[in-house]
């Protein structure tokens, strides 16, 4: 993917903080929202959740997972999305830590437990560069 590709995706990600997660263990299916930060360098995405979800349960049985992060419009010519597929972990680097806490400072006084998903494979839609215009990234 060029670096042009991959910066139209992160300013798409950088503008919004909600994605919508799917998980998956055995024949049990979990769809649900986080808030979230994106660091464009290492490809991840920083989450919070406890141990305690549907999806985290599902997590630890399969890592593998999948998302979008949308632009509600009713507009066609708007429209716009990411969807992603990912492994998710628990997260351990400091920096990811920090961006997510930068981000949302509040969270703080929560003291949450935080995830990365490392970024397998991107798919953004943007119709604003035509209709149905599709920008794909892989992980090599």
């Amino acid at each position: 993917m060029s670096s042009s590709n991959l910066d139209k995706i992160d300013s798409f990600l950088q503008e919004h903080h909600v994605m919508s997660l799917a998980t998956m263990s055995g024949s049990e299916l979990s769809v649900c929202n986080l808030f979230y930060a994106f660091d464009k360098d290492k490809l991840s995405f920083v989450v919070a959740s406890s141990d305690d979800t549907t999806h985290i349960k599902n997590i630890l049985k399969n890592q593998s997972v999948a998302g979008s992060v949308v632009l509600e419009t009713k507009s066609v010519g708007k429209i716009q999305g990411v969807q992603f597929k990912g492994v998710f972990s628990r997260l351990e680097d400091s920096s990811l830590k920090s961006l997510y806490f930068k981000t949302f400072p509040y969270a703080l006084t929560m003291n949450p437990k935080l995830w990365s998903i490392k970024i397998k494979e991107f798919k953004m839609t943007d119709n604003r560069l035509g209709f149905g215009k599709k920008i794909i990234w892989t992980r090599s």
